[in-house]
């Protein structure tokens, strides 16, 4: 005799087929899941490794930026330094000059002439005095330009004056004062 069943198998495979496709589709949400918190794990440590490199360059940015201050300062302060030892070379080598100045208007002086006021604006000095007559103002002159140290004399100013009685030639008269070269300086 043929068996025949007649409980409900088709119904029973479908709710079988189902609890498995669940089943499967609760494994492949997980899976994903999986997946995508390892994805999100390793692209969160990358940003966190960016991040502290970023950090690190920042900090040595900001110790170079320092580093570029203190540099700056100290060009700064050696150019202070450089221009002082300019200066004070300078002066070292325009001691003599006032010496040799001083020197060459009194052994220059004629008799008869008086300097009355001297000054001086780097190498060019004006002298006011007062003389006998302008032949002596013309002798001083004539002897300032014999100096080595002296050159250029020009007189701006001459008047003939009454004072107390006596007729006296105030004068003013422009030099320069020169360093003169050296027998080596001069051969070449």
């Amino acid at each position: 005799m043929a068996r025949i069943n007649l409980l409900p198998w088709r119904e029973e495979l479908r709710k079988e087929k189902q609890q498995e496709f669940f089943v499967m589709l609760g494994v492949i949400a997980v899976l994903a899941a999986a997946v995508w918190g390892v994805i999100h794990f390793y692209y969160s440590q990358r940003i966190e490794a960016q991040e502290l490199r970023n950090k690190y360059m920042n900090d040595q940015i900001a110790l170079l930026d320092k580093k570029i201050k203190q540099i700056k300062k100290l060009q700064k302060d050696k150019q202070r330094l450089l221009d002082r030892m300019h200066a004070i070379e300078q002066l070292q080598s325009n001691r003599p000059l006032i010496v040799h100045f001083f020197d060459d208007l009194i052994n220059d002086l004629p008799e008869g002439v008086s300097v009355t006021q001297i000054k001086q604006s780097g190498h060019n000095i004006i002298i006011q005095g007062e003389a006998q007559s302008n032949a002596r103002v013309s002798s001083f002159m004539r002897n300032l330009e014999a100096s080595k140290w002296l050159k250029d004399p020009k007189l701006d100013v001459i008047q003939a004056v009454n004072t107390s009685g006596v007729r006296v030639s105030k004068f003013t008269l422009r030099l320069k004062q020169v360093v003169p070269k050296s027998n080596d300086e001069q051969k070449s």
